[in-house]
């Protein structure tokens, strides 16, 4: 009988030792520094998980993530690509050859996308689909 409860134990402390830090400052590090941005609901819910044990736990995740700014997400990381630099993806026909599209993402990204992923999702359209919302087809 000892045994259990000194685990069950162990197990609670060890919890609420995790939540005395706060989560956003143990996952995301390198985010400390900011002053204000939009708040990451994972970080916010795991802070409120403290709540549950007893109120302090969680108000001292969330004080630590906020005045840390470890709670918001990262400013300024959008990828934007000037569709002209990706007309040259599309071949003659309409089809857009994968090869070309990685090699622009990585040169204007510096990241390499797995295009070639058996994995990757691709959707099909059509021209119908683009005039139900209002829009142009422009390859």
């Amino acid at each position: 009988m000892r045994l259990p409860s000194r685990l069950i134990g162990g197990v609670v402390a060890a919890t609420l030792l995790t939540q005395l830090t706060a989560c956003g400052s143990i996952f995301y590090p390198d985010r400390r520094g900011q002053i204000d941005g939009k708040i990451d609901p994972a970080i916010a819910v795991l802070d409120a998980v403290g709540l549950l044990f007893y109120i302090i736990p969680g108000v001292i995740a969330f004080a630590v993530d906020f005045a840390t700014g470890a709670i918001y997400f990262e400013p300024g990381h959008t990828a934007q690509i000037d569709p002209a630099k990706l007309k040259q993806a599309v071949g003659p026909d309409g089809r857009v050859d994968n090869l070309k599209l990685q090699a622009i993402l990585e040169s204007e990204l510096g990241r390499n996308l797995p295009l070639d992923d058996p994995r990757l999702i691709q959707h099909k359209g059509s021209t119908q689909q683009l005039a139900m919302f209002g829009l142009q087809p422009a390859a």
